[in-house]
């Protein structure tokens, strides 16, 4: 039965980004069902609503969506990051992102890992009050109430919730990843010894699902101290785990060392679903003008193959990707290779990534036929 994945354009470079992944993963997989549905700003114009529940239902059909980049247009119903109002409505909670170094450009060599972020709480949850509000008022007085400590009117509030029952779904979810996938070393990062309360809870959780994992070797560590050792030795990282806005800091900083946000790939895991999207945004400065890296989506794609046991597929795209980086001699502005290149636009990398996928057919017919049951560690 050929897969059905549900594909969202998305906004700003989303729609060339995606056209091109789309292009790469039916040469690698051309039996792959198309169901494209609009979010965002295209959703307002066509139907009125960012988040129409039609493309919602798509992805609960499918299981499995390929997104582009989201801007954040206001909308009915739709308060703060149109990304977080999408995870909510999907339960999202958990993303995934893997990095590798890759040879050929001016990347950390021996990187091979993957950031984890719970996707819920934390700044995640959009607990925000402006100043001098009725909402920011009585919470301020509640603060002086119970805490004895009042803070001064002129003060915004954001509140940054830590619950067991979120922590412990994430940590299921990510030690139980790492250990199906051979992954030897599991590492959570906090702040417990300022935030007490919400760090602490988070590395007291953690530690109890760990013991339940004893095949991982477990250890904590605090940020600060993590994101200056991953700085000095990145090969030393197998998996880190975070609330959400340490993991969204150590991700682009792992993406850096990988080669860039262009070569960064990611998912969103929910109970039910999971959403593949690269980990830059909607760029609107470069949209329409076919220059931009679309890797980082083409890459999610390969993701997306995996995680739906087409891995042969995906191993297709990941050796062609490697090779166009490594021999190319025509890259997006944004990739610095060890080589003199030719600037290209979007359209012309991603048809030299189908070329590589299709050169390999040639070489070997039935390479695009059957599975494989390698189940990879990471892309």
């Amino acid at each position: 039965m050929s897969p059905t994945i549900t594909l969202f354009p998305g906004d700003g470079i989303g729609p060339e980004v995606t056209a091109a992944a789309r292009r790469v993963i039916d040469a690698a997989l051309p039996s792959i069902v198309w169901d494209v549905q609009d979010l965002g700003a295209s959703a307002v114009e066509s139907c009125g609503m960012p988040l129409p529940e039609a493309a919602l239902e798509s992805v609960r059909r499918t299981g499995v969506a390929l997104k582009g980049p989201l801007a954040s247009p206001k909308g009915p119903s739709i308060h703060g990051p149109l990304n977080v109002a999408l995870r909510a409505r999907l339960d999202l909670f958990a993303q995934m992102r893997p990095v590798r170094s890759w040879p050929g450009l001016h990347s950390s060599p021996g990187v091979d890992l993957v950031v984890a972020r719970e996707l819920t709480e934390d700044f995640a949850a959009g607990l925000e009050f402006d100043r001098g509000t009725d909402q920011c008022r009585a919470i301020l007085d509640s603060i002086a109430r119970v805490g004895g400590r009042r803070l001064d009117a002129s003060t915004a509030l954001t509140i940054r919730p830590v619950s067991e029952t979120a922590t412990r779904r994430f940590a299921d979810l990510v030690l139980g990843w790492a250990e199906r996938h051979g992954r030897r070393r599991v590492t959570v990062v906090h702040k417990a010894t300022v935030l007490r309360a919400t760090d602490g809870l988070f590395l007291d959780v953690s530690k109890e699902v760990a013991a339940a994992h004893p095949g991982i070797e477990f250890h904590e560590q605090l940020v600060d101290a993590f994101c200056a050792d991953l700085i000095r030795d990145p090969t030393s990282v197998d998996v880190v785990m975070a609330p959400f806005l340490y993991g969204d800091i150590i991700s682009d900083i792992t993406a850096v060392l990988g080669g860039g946000l262009g070569l960064a790939p990611g998912v969103n895991y929910g109970a039910d679903v999971a959403v593949f999207e690269a980990a830059h945004g909607t760029v609107p400065r470069r949209a329409g003008r076919d220059e931009v890296n679309p890797l980082a989506t083409v890459l999610s794609g390969a993701l997306l193959l995996h995680h739906l046991e087409e891995h042969e597929a995906a191993d297709r795209i990941t050796r062609a990707v490697g090779d166009v980086l490594s021999t190319s001699d025509g890259l997006t502005y944004d990739l610095r290779a060890e080589r003199p290149v030719e600037v290209i636009g979007t359209a012309a990398l991603a048809d030299r990534v189908v070329d590589e996928i299709l050169r390999h057919a040639r070489a070997s017919p039935s390479s695009l036929e059957g599975r494989s049951t390698v189940d990879p560690t990471v892309i």
